[in-house]
């Protein structure tokens, strides 16, 4: 084999917790590689349109549909370019939105800059323009909350976080009024209602997944949600009678917050995951 000869490895089985591929007919190869946890859809086209992948030894066509019993290989260039991308830790102030600019806000992707990266990250990698393409959040936290918010280049972490079958917790401190009263909130807060929030409560027509909720201190809950409705936590709030006055995501998954400052942001590390 000559050294410029493409080298094919077959594709991973997907892991226990990944979807299985569907039975009794045929998928489009992008969704069985991101089902197989390689990729994302995009990134699996993005793969296809380069030659990078095979199906039982054929150079694969984009929209082409596999069985299970398709043999799938992938060129390792394609792990050489996802070593490249990049995801990051931001510590999103209030005022920012997650996604999109909007209503004259600015997008949290706009603090992704040298002069705002935390001078305490330990990850030797350094920022380079072209870490910003295709740099998108991977979940969302509202302009009036603040705390963690991933942005990455790479579709198995965005999958992983937001994808249909994430499994990964959030946890957030969210202060809170009773209506009128701003202080020793949790003495006056009827614990029944407090049981609604853990699980009873339903948005959009929709009943909510279990949540961990507690007094973090007389003012202060603290909400562990495996979901993301829109402004979730606020519209639980209101449904039993409490107001939201200050919100901070604080960790996603294994990867905490930390001493990460507002407004900065770092390198999720080479040995941290979610």
């Amino acid at each position: 084999m000559t050294t410029d000869t493409p080298r094919f490895h077959r594709a991973p089985r997907p892991a226990a917790a990944a979807p299985a591929p569907t039975t009794g007919g045929a998928i489009r190869l992008n969704k069985r590689l991101a089902e197989l946890g390689l990729c994302s859809r995009r990134e699996a086209d993005d793969w296809i349109e380069r030659g990078w992948v095979r199906v039982n030894g054929q150079l694969a066509v984009m929209g082409l549909k596999v069985g299970p019993q398709d043999q799938v290989t992938v060129d390792r260039r394609a792990d050489a370019a996802q070593a490249q991308r990049v995801t990051i830790l931001l510590h999103k102030p209030v005022g920012y939105v997650s996604g999109q600019a909007e209503d004259g806000h600015q997008p949290a992707v706009t603090l992704i800059q040298a002069r705002s990266h935390w001078t305490g990250d330990a990850s030797r990698t350094r920022f380079a323009p072209a870490q910003l393409k295709g740099l998108a959040p991977a979940g969302r936290l509202d302009i009036d909350s603040t705390g963690l918010l991933v942005l990455t280049q790479d579709g198995r972490v965005a999958r992983q976080l937001i994808g249909e079958h994430s499994d990964v917790d959030k946890e957030y401190l969210v202060r809170v009024s009773y209506g009128a009263l701003a202080e020793n909130v949790q003495a006056a807060f009827p614990a029944a209602q407090l049981a609604r929030l853990r699980h009873g409560l339903a948005l959009d027509g929709q009943p909510l997944r279990p949540a961990l909720v507690d007094w973090q201190n007389p003012e202060q809950l603290r909400f562990v949600l495996r979901e993301g409705k829109k402004r979730q936590i606020r519209r639980m709030c209101e449904l039993v009678g409490l107001t939201v006055t200050g919100l901070k995501r604080v960790r996603i998954g294994r990867v905490r917050l930390g001493q990460l400052p507002a407004g900065q942001w770092r390198y999720l590390g080479e040995h941290e995951a979610f």
